[in-house]
């Protein structure tokens, strides 16, 4: 949820305690985000609305805080409203293919999966962006699809996890919405400043999703309960609006090239918390495949994520 644009990160002639500071600030705002797939999962409530309170609740937040009317002068700017239109199609969509895929698999195996989308972007942006594919590229890919395999072989084998194929292409098409978002983003933080970029985001998303949300409610009947206003509250406040203003912090602080590998704290802290708030316990399959896809991201970022076309937008934590 955290967004580029802001200063950039110090120099390796920072003061030591202004960067100590920073990687604990972003250390931080990954293990509250790390939380979010349990606390869907603690929710009954249709995916739509819950992310409709979610973004809603964030976006509240994140306008009385920083946006300002000279951030709305640059929502004006030539070509911002298109890309914009374009950044919250691939974000609300991902979201919404998040949340579903964490609910059709289990949190471990959703997060991990939507964690393969910093492959996603190296093999895309080179294209896009008319840039020469590097050779690190294709053992990253290589990598990841290897952590894909051993996460899914218990069920090509006896069923005895009860991953569903459509759980996993969902997981998969999330992190393919997530590319998008990330590329889109990119062009975007070159335009508009982080703050007022994420706060618009957050309130677009939730209009964008509120429809689908009122639908998926009468619909079917639902009541919203005390749990669900309970969750929605903890992940608007705390895992969006908290999480990523002391991460947009941290960030100005830290190299990105940092904050990208940090960004792993996520999935890898996320069946931690499914385990003490769901009771869910990861397959030693699971943890294999996930450790090979975050293998993966890792040699992205660290080989090549300046050449994403934005180094901050390559930062970007999904959750």
């Amino acid at each position: 949820m955290s967004r580029g644009g802001v200063a950039p990160p110090l120099v390796a002639g920072a003061p030591p305690a202004g960067r100590a500071g920073g990687y604990a600030l972003v250390v931080v705002s990954y293990l509250v985000m790390g939380s979010i797939g349990a606390l869907v999962n603690l929710s009954s409530a249709p995916e739509s609305m819950l992310l409709v309170l979610r973004m809603g609740i964030a976006g509240l937040v994140l306008c009385v805080l920083f946006l300002r009317r000279a951030g709305i002068r640059e929502l004006r700017r030539p070509g911002v409203p298109l890309r914009l239109a374009a950044m919250v199609f691939f974000d609300a969509g991902g979201l919404l293919l998040f949340f579903t895929a964490l609910r059709l698999t289990n949190v471990a195996v959703g997060m991990f999966l939507l964690f393969m989308s910093p492959v996603w972007v190296a093999i895309l942006a080179p294209r896009l962006l008319r840039q020469r594919t590097d050779p690190w590229v294709y053992p990253a890919v290589a990598v990841a699809f290897a952590g894909l395999v051993v996460i899914l072989i218990p069920d090509m084998t006896d069923g005895s996890v009860g991953i569903s194929a459509t759980g996993v292409t969902v997981a998969l098409a999330a992190g393919f919405f997530y590319t998008g978002f990330v590329l889109t983003m990119g062009s975007l933080t070159r335009l508009v400043r982080s703050t007022t970029l994420v706060a618009c985001e957050s309130v677009l998303d939730a209009l964008v999703l509120l429809p689908l949300a009122l639908w998926q409610v009468v619909g079917t009947g639902y009541h919203l309960t005390g749990r669900d206003l309970l969750v929605s509250a903890i992940l608007g406040v705390v895992c969006t609006a908290f999480a990523y203003t002391i991460w947009t912090e941290g960030v100005r602080r830290v190299p990105v090239a940092h904050v990208s590998i940090l960004g792993y704290l996520e999935p890898l802290t996320a069946p931690l918390y499914a385990l003490l708030l769901l009771g869910e316990r990861p397959t030693a399959w699971t943890l294999l495949g996930g450790v090979l896809i975050v293998g993966a991201g890792v040699m992205v970022v660290t080989r090549g994520g300046s050449r994403v076309g934005d180094g901050e937008a390559a930062a970007e934590p999904p959750g």
